[in-house]
């Protein structure tokens, strides 16, 4: 598969990605603050309505590595079509829903094609533009994912109370619509150099733990102990028999060697972590400003605006600096103000003011890890492991999006639920991206991304 030549011929294809990242990064968190509203009109408990968020991240999250691993074998084209496609049809069937199951099913469906997008269009970039362009271009994918997710809750919020939350998923199936036929012009349909098969049950076995893994998290606050307890009964065996079948099969889901380069390594973790922080903060400071300040869930959107406008200015400069003064620099740069704007959460955000500079700090340090991060990870992967290498890499990111909400949210409920409860949250928010800059202060200067 061969580099996009024409300055033209990238620009379009930007022009699918980006947007095709939006929307569907966007539907990850986009009911957040219109759950009540759910929750009235059907009927359902809390613990109920939490599976319209978990349906959904859970085959988000899953299904990440699958793509990224059939992509080393299909076309680009009839893969992000189906995405698309897919994506559109639990879109209409969320807006039409009767009942929260038939909610929570169009979820499950908007969700696997959902999966697609961010693995697909990141190895995308890394597949067809120059060399010298890939920084750039992935740092403009990077935006998309950055303002999607923290355009979520105000575009809920906001579309949700003025039209109803059935109009925010007509507006996804739409969008997908649109990009559909865009997307079949511009991307190709060639299958990559040196595609072989690969151990469809160890995959089968990853997601499954995986998926387990997720599941606890996130219905620990819910569903109570027993529940992870349960979880973890099936996704450990299911961990260690895809661990014996990565070493025993002769072409494993997910080859050892992936592992053995230090920047992939520390990339994994540090995605992890980092979007484990930025997404706790993109829920829990809206969150702050609805219960404790009073504010409607319109108005407490706003304080997103800024972080939005943030994440869309900086990604591509920051595309650039990657591809000319390296990873680490910026990466620990980025988590540094993390961990500063954490602590001023916990300390200052009182009002509606202090919280949107809060989580726009949090957003612009975020954007300065997660761009570098991973453009050193697709140029340290070699070209038969991009596919997988980009799927675990976002697996992983998308596993902390999971995570961040739900031990925050714990944390919040087992503190009482007030101001103080919040800022104990934002403090082991200042902790965790100090974890990560110790994770990533190990990207040695002089390995390739690493600065």
């Amino acid at each position: 598969m061969t580099a996009i030549p024409a300055a033209a011929g990238t620009r379009s294809l930007l022009a699918v990605l980006l947007p095709s990242m939006l929307v569907t990064v966007i539907a990850s968190d986009m009911v957040n603050l219109v759950l009540p509203s759910i929750g009235a009109e059907f009927g359902a408990s809390e613990a109920e309505l939490a599976w319209v968020v978990t349906g959904f991240l859970l085959v988000f999250a899953v299904g990440i590595p699958f793509y990224g691993r059939i992509s080393d074998r299909i076309g680009l084209r009839r893969l992000f079509a189906f995405a698309l496609l897919t994506y559109a049809v639990g879109s209409a069937l969320s807006a039409l829903a009767p009942d929260l199951l038939v909610l929570v099913l169009g979820r499950v469906v908007m969700g696997t094609g959902a999966a697609a997008i961010p693995v697909l269009s990141i190895v995308a970039v890394t597949r067809l533009m120059p060399a010298d362009r890939r920084g750039t271009g992935i740092g403009v994918v990077s935006a998309a994912a950055g303002i999607g997710t923290a355009a979520g809750p105000a575009l809920g919020g906001g579309i949700g109370q003025l039209l109803g939350w059935p109009a925010l998923f007509w507006l996804m199936a739409g969008a997908a619509v649109v990009l559909l036929p865009a997307a079949w012009r511009v991307l190709p349909d060639d299958v990559p150099p040196g595609a072989e098969p690969f151990d469809l049950l160890g995959g089968v076995l990853l997601g499954l733990g995986a998926g387990a893994v997720l599941l606890g998290i996130t219905q620990a606050q819910v569903a109570g102990f027993g529940a992870v307890l349960g979880c973890l009964a099936v996704a450990v065996p299911a961990l260690v028999l895809f661990g014996w079948r990565t070493v025993r099969v002769p072409r494993p889901f997910v080859p050892p060697a992936l592992f053995g380069n230090r920047v992939y390594r520390v990339a994994v973790v540090v995605a992890f972590l980092a979007m484990v922080v930025n997404l706790g903060g993109l829920v829990f400071v809206p969150l702050l400003v609805v219960e404790v300040e009073g504010l409607t869930p319109g108005e407490g959107a706003l304080v997103m605006v800024p972080a939005g406008l943030a994440v869309a200015a900086l990604s591509p400069v920051i595309g650039r600096l990657a591809d000319r003064i390296g990873t680490r620099p910026l990466v620990l740069s980025g988590l540094a103000v993390m961990g500063l704007f954490a602590v001023f959460l916990a300390v200052f955000a009182n009002s509606v003011v202090l919280a949107g500079v809060g989580v726009l700090g949090l957003g612009a340090g975020f954007i300065f890890v997660l761009t570098p991060i991973i453009s050193a990870a697709a140029s340290a992967l070699p070209a038969e492991q991009t596919g997988i290498g980009l799927g675990i890499l976002q697996g992983a990111q998308f596993l902390g999006a999971g995570t961040g909400p739900a031990l925050f949210g714990a944390l919040v409920t087992a503190n009482g639920g007030g101001r103080a409860a919040y800022s104990v949250a934002f403090a082991v928010m200042a902790a965790v991206v100090a974890l990560a800059f110790a994770f990533a202060w190990r990207m040695r200067a002089g390995l390739p991304g690493s600065g």
